[in-house]
This record gives structure tokens, C-alpha cells and sequence, in this order.
């Protein structure tokens, strides 16, 4: 598949809609604000929680586009063979860091969302049924939109959420941990079959930029 095929812009379409998001929703009260006294109460949160979105998106974004940051002085020196070892052990160490973030992720969101989190302090090893329940958290000013309100039954017993519950915004977490560690498993791929030389971004910008010198000069 190409680059250029709808489902493999995924982070640049959602990445682009929460930037929208978040500026209309500024826009919006700065208007409401200087022009009518008034505001959108629960605008800075929602703006706070796209960004959160946009910025855990940016990391497999930035996975999948190769544009880290990282240190390759000494990988530059070496020749293909250990350089492509290194490779292979920098992918290995982060397919491990993304498997740990996911239980994170997925250990913190449970519980919000009436799941049980995992046991064990870096593996899974079973759940934790006696983790506290807290699908009754709500977000402080978010209104509660009528079309979750399927959300009380599944995960409140039944209770009506007041405000928006945080299971909410806190999907970010699994979802895009998710995503990032699918990204790293398919740049991984790459380095194992020799369609990428590196996890983060090397001189490739660099001589990007000397192009775009030379031809603005």
C-alpha cells in the first residue's frame, strides 16, 4: 500500500480534526468573550483534553513518519552490518517500552471504564478483581451529550452522568498506546527487512533542508 491511501493517513486526519477542534473552540469564546460577555464553560477542558489526544497521536504519528529525535553519532560511524544491529536492538527495546505502556494505559483507563486493571508490576498476569470501580468519574464541566447516555447502563448501573464520565477522554490512552505500539511493530518490520536504517530521524531532514537552500538560492 501506498502512503497516499485514506487508511494510512489515519494520525494526519485525526491529528488535522483535533487541531480544528481545538482552534474553532478557542476562536468561539474569544468572540463570545469580547463581544458578548460570556464563554463557553467547559471550552478550556475540552481544548485541554484534544490537546492531550493530538499530543499522544503525535507519538505514533511521529513513529510512523520516522521523526523522532535521537542521538546517532556513533551509529553513523559504523559500518552496515553492526549498524543495522543496533538497529535491531533499539527496536527490540522499544517494541518492549510500547508493550509496557500499554499496560499502563490500559491499567489506568480500566478502571473508569468499569474494567479490572492487570496484575503484576510490568507483565499481565491476570486481572485484579478487586480494583476500585471508578466509572462514576466525571470531567468538571463537560456536559454530558445525549448520545452516550447508553454509557449509564453499560458502566454506571444505571446512574445519570451529570457531566461528561472520564472514561471518556481517558480512552486516549489505551487507543493511542495501542496505535503507537502498532507502529512501532510495523517500523520494526521495516528494519528487519531492510526498508529503514533507524528508529528516529537521522540527516535525512538535514539534507532536506540543504535542498531547499539551494533551491531558494
Amino acid at each position: 500500500m501506498g502512503e497516499g491511501k485514506p487508511a494510512l493517513r489515519f494520525e494526519e486526519t485525526l491529528i488535522a480534526a483535533l487541531m480544528g477542534g481545538m482552534v474553532t473552540i478557542t476562536f468561539i469564546n474569544v468572540v463570545l468573550r469580547k463581544l458578548f460577555n460570556s464563554s463557553l464553560i467547559w471550552g478550556l477542558e475540552v481544548t485541554l483534553i484534544l490537546f492531550a489526544w493530538l499530543v499522544i497521536f503525535g507519538i505514533s504519528y511521529g513513529v510512523k513518519k520516522t521523526i523522532h529525535l535521537g542521538v546517532d553519532a556513533l551509529t553513523t560511524q559504523l559500518s552496515s552490518g553492526p549498524k543495522r544491529a543496533v538497529a535491531l536492538f533499539a527496536a527490540a527495546v522499544c517494541l518492549v517500552y510500547g508493550g509496557l505502556m500499554m499496560k499502563g494505559a490500559w491499567d489506568y483507563w480500566a478502571p473508569f471504564a468499569g474494567l479490572y486493571p492487570t496484575e503484576g508490576r510490568w507483565f499481565p498476569l491476570g486481572f485484579d478483581e478487586t480494583a476500585r470501580d471508578r466509572a462514576f468519574y466525571v470531567t468538571d464541566q463537560v456536559p454530558m451529550p445525549g448520545v452516550l447516555r447508553f454509557l449509564e447502563d453499560w458502566i454506571n448501573y444505571g446512574e445519570a452522568y451529570d457531566k461528561l464520565p472520564r472514561v471518556i477522554p481517558y480512552a486516549i490512552l489505551p487507543v493511542g498506546i495501542a496505535l503507537f505500539l502498532l507502529r512501532l511493530i510495523q517500523a520494526t518490520w521495516r528494519v528487519v527487512t531492510g526498508r529503514q536504517e533507524t528508529m528516529i530521524v537521522s540527516h535525512e531532514v538535514e539534507d532536506e533542508l540543504d535542498a531547499l537552500k539551494k533551491k531558494d538560492a
